[in-house]
């Protein structure tokens, strides 16, 4: 499979050829124009699945009072939800595209949006909970402001760097074939492929088909082979849906669709319901759950948004062929700052702590490389706040496809990791595999930054360890041991 190379160093050094190629430096970075907004329109389908899906994970959950999100003891609103969530993702996807320049596109951060909401939030109130989402994108900001968060993503090894990149391919495949239901959990087993008695239904053939369509259209080096697979396998799945009726998965239906339904059926226009922007309680949360929890609450979503960006952003940017030659990220710092950012912002909004998405990889593997390709994502955001209803149209069958096949691609970085140093193989191996099979960046990352520390020093060579790292390592050590930590001091 192929992969779409930057151009050589002579086209790099072309002179842009307006002021927003200039902006977005889109010549020196091998692209053009047509083909960010490709990339950034890409990126958008792949990932507004979170308008559906963030609305059902914190819209469907009672805080410690019984209330909903924004309803009190009503119904859900999941519209509410949805809207701040889109608007969210519009904002800050612009904003990553205008001051960061990478092609990274950002909204709430899945993981971190189940952990505030069952948690945090059952230990609290929705507006106490988002207050220390808040705090959480604060401490962030600062560490990015301090310059700590920059550099401790320089004193990481290419190595880890590069296992990272490869655990990030693999996690976002296992993303592909669970949202499309190729893979599920199992009775027997702790996954299964497809539903039991094996692979069935008209989604699967779907998503199966739409894998191979994007990989030969890959192979035959097709122009928006990505984008063209998603919107044939969408085309495709309306049609089925008009005929066969299928319906949305569940325990009596395992043979539906598993997100969306592809059906124009319930989906309107309508003005934005933004009353959840500003519920929130900076200070709430301390007085519920005293000051050592909501510290050790703080602790954790700060940990685990720290070092899932930093993995992400690796990945992201190895795969747009942006990295150094040491493996760093170049101009990283407004990247990092506007990330921190979005976690403020997320919790401000009611949609919980926004981030940046791996799902980024889509739109760079057809080509994005610069930050136009956010911005284009970004305004796509804004108009599915209003349309939210037809965003719900792409089904995760068709979408997912492209996850599984840029996973493919983001492999290709395990060259670059030396497997007959096993001071090197096994923290990139433990990276690589604890992130899909824990469906966590943070667990990979933390596994392999302490493993690496403990194995250097137990071969004698602990001065190959830059300090941070030891940092990093005892933090993560920690943050493993919150449970038992807990446990021992009497947290609750």
């Amino acid at each position: 499979m192929t992969r779409i190379e930057p151009a050589k160093p002579a086209d790099r050094a072309a002179a842009p050829r307006n002021g927003l190629d200039r902006f977005f430096s889109i010549s020196e970075r091998g692209s053009t124009p047509a083909r960010e907004i490709r990339g950034g329109l890409v990126t958008f389908v792949t990932m507004v699945y979170i308008v559906v899906l963030n609305p059902i994970i914190i819209g469907t959950a009672k805080d410690h009072n019984g209330n909903f999100l924004g309803t009190g003891a009503g119904a859900p609103d999941l519209g509410a939800v949805a809207a701040v969530t889109a608007l969210v993702a519009a904002f800050f996807t612009i904003l990553m595209g205008v001051v960061g320049r990478y092609p990274f596109a950002l909204a709430t951060g899945l993981g971190l949006n189940a952990f505030v909401a069952f948690q945090v939030a059952s230990r609290m109130s929705w507006p106490e909970a988002m207050g220390l989402v808040v705090i959480e994108g604060l401490v962030i900001t600062v560490l990015v402001l301090t310059g700590f968060r920059t550099a401790v993503f320089v004193a990481i090894p290419r190595e880890l760097k590069s296992a990272i990149a490869v655990g990030i391919g693999l996690f976002i495949a296992l993303i592909g074939f669970v949202d499309a239901g190729f893979v599920r959990a199992g009775a027997a087993v702790p996954v299964q492929l497809g539903a039991p008695g094996g692979l069935r239904g008209w989604p699967t053939l779907v998503f199966v088909l739409g894998v191979l369509l994007i990989a030969v259209l890959l192979v035959r080096k097709v122009k928006g082979a990505i984008l063209i697979g998603i919107a044939v396998m969408t085309v495709l799945a309306v049609i089925i849906e008009a005929i066969a009726k299928l319906g949305a998965a569940g325990p009596k239906n395992p043979n539906g669709w598993q997100l969306n339904v592809p059906s124009f059926d319930g989906k309107h226009f309508g003005w934005p319901d933004l009353h959840l922007l500003g519920k929130f309680s900076l200070g709430g949360g301390f007085d519920t759950v005293g000051v050592l929890s909501a510290i050790v609450i703080i602790f954790s979503l700060v940990l685990s948004d720290f070092f899932d960006v930093m993995g992400t952003t690796v990945g992201l940017a190895s795969e747009a062929n942006l990295l150094d030659a040491d493996g760093n990220v170049p101009n990283i710092g407004p990247v990092l700052l506007v990330d921190g950012l979005a976690a403020v912002g997320g919790g401000a909004a009611g949609a919980s702590s926004a981030t940046t998405y791996v799902e980024s990889a889509a739109g760079i593997g057809d080509g994005a490389r610069t930050g136009l390709a956010s911005v284009t994502t970004g305004i796509l955001f804004v108009l599915t706040v209003f349309l939210s209803p037809i965003a719900q149209i792409v089904p995760s069958e068709a979408a997912a496809p492209a996850l599984v096949v840029v996973g493919v691609l983001l492999m290709a970085q395990i060259r670059f990791i030396d497997f007959t140093d096993l001071t090197i193989a096994v923290p990139a191996f433990l990276t690589m595999v604890l992130m899909p099979f824990t469906y966590s960046i943070t667990n990979g990352v933390g596994a392999g930054f302490i493993s690496y520390v403990v194995l250097k020093t137990a071969t004698g060579k602990a001065r190959q360890v830059h300090v941070l790292l030891w940092v990093v390592a005892i933090v993560f050590a920690v943050y493993f041991a919150i449970e038992p930590l807990k446990t021992l001091f009497g947290i609750h």
